[in-house]
């Protein structure tokens, strides 16, 4: 019997078998083996193929329909600059009611489920759409020897139970190469609240970077207590220290140790978040940008930060055997690990609080870009004109 035939006659068979009693269905199943050449238990799977139950997948029925959650949860998650999954929850709640201001109401179930998603169900969505970081760049620090025995390391641990102790590092715009002028990045960051300020200055003489650090000092909703600086010599230098501990009140100016990175932990993270993620790795070697650059620094680009992007802070590290384990407290912005102190005023609170409701994530992101756009046009025609000299 052909293929075909054991097709035909394996229909015609399959409804007699189906319809009958259980002593015919053994009669049946006699002469369906006898005939095919069938086993006596595969024929039984046969024939009962085609009307069994289909079963189900496995485990919870999925919740989550990637048709209508996927569309607001990628907005959101390009908007905050492909934020991870656990600072991203977090972040929902501060972005979905601006973003059914920009694009729309949403239905209440998807809503619902979008303000009780997991870091799990996040990354499981959005695992199609990740993207991968550039490589590591140069570094441009260089020591500063004459003035490193009058600033301590910091060998002690402040007291970072209230904001203003903050680290301080700069970053270089240098391209592929560290010679000649170009644009340097300074970063200041508050430990405890993870307030975070930058500004751009060309090169990195002591009395620039001295300026920026005047410049962020004025901006900051508290008062500066203590500053970290790694050895280089744009922070060990005269005039540095008179600034910081020659006044009424002195600031502690301390230093890391050489070569220990991790010393800066702090600052060293948001030169990544605040810096490389927003400007790359290009060379600015042109003076113009640095005024570009610090009017997104000191406006949208710190709104849009220390607003709406949460952070998580390590408050547990451990090492068993050869793994390391770590722990971190919830995700949350530094605006609101800010307002959760005691150590600032309530007319400053009060401040924030009202720019807090004044602002619009999506409408920064945009103003972001677009002044992002004129600051890489520039870069370009500088690009270009370099390279034809």
């Amino acid at each position: 019997m052909s293929l075909t035939e054991k097709r035909s006659y394996l229909e015609a068979i399959r409804r007699r078998y189906r319809q009958a009693s259980r002593g015919n269905k053994s009669k049946i199943l006699d002469e369906f083996c006898a005939v095919c050449g069938y086993n006596r238990k595969y024929a039984i799977r046969v024939l009962r193929k085609r009307w069994a139950k289909k079963r189900g997948k496995p485990g919870p029925k999925r919740w989550y329909d990637p048709a209508t959650i996927l569309e607001p949860l990628k907005a959101i998650w390009l908007a905050t600059d492909q934020m991870c999954s656990k600072r991203l929850k977090v972040a929902i709640k501060e972005w979905l009611p601006h973003y059914e201001k920009e694009y729309g109401d949403l239905d209440d179930v998807v809503r619902f489920r979008l303000y009780g998603i997991s870091p799990a169900t996040i990354d499981r969505l959005l695992k199609p759409l990740r993207i991968d970081h550039p490589t590591k760049g140069l570094s441009g620090t260089k020591p500063g020897r004459l003035l490193k025995n009058q600033i301590p390391i910091r060998t002690d641990n402040w007291d970072i139970t209230q904001p203003g102790f903050m680290e301080v590092d700069t970053v270089a715009h240098c391209g592929n190469s560290l010679a000649g002028d170009f644009v340097w990045s300074l970063t200041m960051t508050d430990i405890l609240t993870s307030w975070t300020e930058n500004r751009a200055t060309w090169n990195k003489g002591a009395t620039g970077v001295m300026a920026k650090i005047q410049n962020i000092e004025k901006s900051l909703p508290f008062m500066l207590l203590g500053c970290d600086c790694d050895n280089g010599s744009e922070f060990l230098n005269h005039h540095l220290i008179r600034y910081l501990m020659k006044r009424g009140a002195p600031v502690q100016f301390t230093r890391s140790r050489a070569y220990h990175k991790n010393d800066n932990a702090h600052v060293e993270q948001k030169n990544w978040t605040h810096v490389r993620h927003l400007f790359g790795y290009d060379r600015f070697d042109n003076p113009v940008l640095v005024d570009l650059m610090n009017d997104l620094y000191a406006n949208e680009w710190s709104q849009y930060q220390n607003h709406f992007c949460p952070v998580m802070k390590l408050i547990e590290k451990k090492k068993i055997n050869s793994r390391y384990y770590k722990r971190y407290d919830k995700p949350m912005t530094p605006y609101y690990r800010l307002m959760g102190t005691t150590q600032i005023s309530k007319e400053t609170k009060d401040t924030l609080r009202e720019q807090h409701k004044s602002l619009n994530p999506f409408e920064l992101k945009r103003i972001i870009d677009k002044k992002l756009k004129r600051i890489f046009e520039l870069v370009t025609v500088t690009s270009k004109v370099r390279n034809r000299l």
